[in-house]
């Protein structure tokens, strides 16, 4: 493995392996650029994953301590895991389903779309759908999404044929198994899926794309990538003109080191890149680095999302197939006849029995519950996801009574569902369950949302710079070395899942950082 000194100042240091920052690797490495990246979590493989539901929780999930208030019921059932995502290298990319849908336009403009919505704080991105779409085009090829550039579907599984013959009896048109970043026959080194149904898990095959198998091997072989496991940033240092110089971090020894940095990208999902720029404040930067707007940690979004379940007197086995290969598109229209602004999502969704009982029900106890999961078998399951509101007091923040391991104030993550939330989840309810009904259901259950997979905003996308955190290109607006490079930099959230949109983003700041700092990283 590559190592540069602590002392090169001429490396980018990337903070974060997921989405956006495996990404932002590979392609800087590709341009020639010298690249640390620091993860926090360990280094796993295909090797080390467990095929269990709870065993794979406990390697892979970022449980270190974090606190959570606000209304949404994640505070109840879950308070100390606001978020679902992974500590390890790849990030919550070997986690996530692989659906890909892309933003549509008028996602990106919510503000001069949807107008003044009370206690939403809208704002349209600086970037416009026709400037994204020749990064969605060259992420969709890296990915390998199906249904898109000639690439063939997934095979329908059980899950999807109850979904989809559903959704043809209720009148929706825009159903497929995709577009899905899983493949369906060998692509770019990666096999074909085996169908083994633990995408959830990590996937042991290597056929879903992430950026442990795909991005970060790819950037090793360049030389020029410095992959860093077991590292957890704690500290951005700047100097007196205000320029980020190095990263402070803690390795798995316990010992607390010092890379320098020519530029420092920021890409440790939402939540804990909001904390690191605020555990980075200092004299000059009092509110935390890159926050003279008072922005950072702020609109914080998690999607408005929710399971429907159908049970059938017939077996499903829902767990046989990919997890999320199904998707309906007809909601995620721009329509506010519907009683909100906004669309959602329809996808199909199968969780094993260890995590279907902990998740069917949160609350529910005795024989309620157990009747629900002796119906394991002859259950169909589908997720909603869909745009939410970007709200001002939704947001990160550091905790005042709770530290880590290290010593430091963990993350606090309030939220409250706004009312345009409510009505979207509400509908989406009702869809779904007249999809399972429309064929045979003979029970339907509305399941709350989980521990939040997709973090969004809280450093966001603004043009002028007391509106938000970063530019069009995720440039801190007050750090001009500082970039953020993963979903804290929407400023909107749209109803597509967010990963495409992350690695279509990554792929344009690389090219942006090349032609910018090329000089000074050469």
């Amino acid at each position: 493995m590559t190592r540069f000194d602590y002392d090169d100042s001429d490396v980018v240091v990337i903070v974060g392996s997921g989405a956006g920052g495996g990404t932002l690797a590979n392609e800087l490495c590709q341009r020639g650029i010298k690249t640390v990246v620091l993860e926090a979590g360990p280094h796993l493989t295909g090797e080390d994953y467990h095929n269990d539901e709870w065993q794979a929780f406990a390697q892979m999930a970022w449980t270190d301590p974090r606190t959570t208030s606000g209304s949404w019921r994640v505070a109840t059932d879950f308070p100390s895991l606001p978020a679902w995502i992974v500590k390890a290298v790849g990030g919550t990319t070997t986690h996530w389903a692989g659906a890909c849908p892309r933003f549509k336009a008028h996602e990106l403009a919510t503000r001069s779309v949807y107008g003044d919505l009370d206690g939403a704080t809208l704002l349209d991105w600086p970037i416009t759908l026709s400037e994204l779409e020749p990064y969605y085009d060259q992420a969709e090829i890296k990915m390998g999404v199906s249904h898109r550039h000639g690439r063939p579907p997934l095979p329908a599984n059980n899950n999807y044929k109850v979904f989809a013959n559903g959704a043809a009896k209720v009148g929706y048109q825009q159903y497929a198994t995709g577009p899905y970043a899983t493949n369906a026959e060998p692509y770019d080194g990666r096999p074909g899926t085996i169908q083994d149904g633990f995408n959830f898990q990590g996937d042991k095959n290597g056929s879903k794309w992430s950026t442990l198998v795909a991005e970060l091997p790819k950037a090793a072989r360049t030389g020029r990538l410095d992959l860093r496991p077991d590292s957890h940033a704690i500290q951005i240092l700047h100097d007196s003109r205000g320029r980020a110089t190095g990263v402070l971090y803690v390795d798995r020894n316990g010992t607390v080191r010092r890379q320098r940095a020519a530029v420092v990208c920021v890409a440790g999902n939402s939540i804990e890149s909001a904390r690191l720029l605020l555990l980075s404040a200092s004299a000059q930067f009092p509110d935390g680095l890159a926050n003279s707007s008072g922005q950072v940690g702020r609109n914080y979004m998690r999607h408005t999302t929710g399971t429907v379940w159908g049970q059938f007197d017939k077996p499903v086995r829902m767990y046989r197939g990919e997890t999320m290969a199904g998707i309906i598109a007809d909601e995620s229209r721009l329509d506010t006849d519907r009683g909100f602004a906004g669309g959602y999502y329809l996808q199909t969704l199968a969780l094993g029995p260890a995590f279907f009982a902990t998740f069917v029900a949160p609350g529910t106890w005795g024989s309620a519950l157990t009747e629900i999961v002796d119906g394991y078998l002859g259950t169909a399951g589908m997720w909603i996801v869909g745009e939410d509101m970007p709200q001002a007091d939704n947001r990160v923040t550091l905790s005042r009574d709770t530290v880590d391991a290290h010593g430091l104030p963990v993350a606090n993550v309030h939220f409250d569902d706004h009312p345009n939330d409510v009505a979207m989840r509400n509908h989406a309810y009702r869809q779904g369950a007249a999809v399972y009904r429309s064929v045979g259901a003979h029970r339907v259950i509305e399941t709350p949302p989980y521990p939040s997979t997709h973090n969004l905003g809280t450093c966001r996308m603004s043009q002028r710079p007391g509106d938000g955190v970063v530019d069009r290109f995720g440039r801190a607006h007050d750090v001009p070395n500082l970039f953020v490079s993963d979903g804290s930099v929407f400023t909107t959230g749209a109803a597509a899942n967010p990963t495409l949109t992350i690695v279509a983003l990554a792929i344009r700041q690389a090219e942006y950082i090349a032609t910018e700092f090329g000089a000074t990283l050469a």
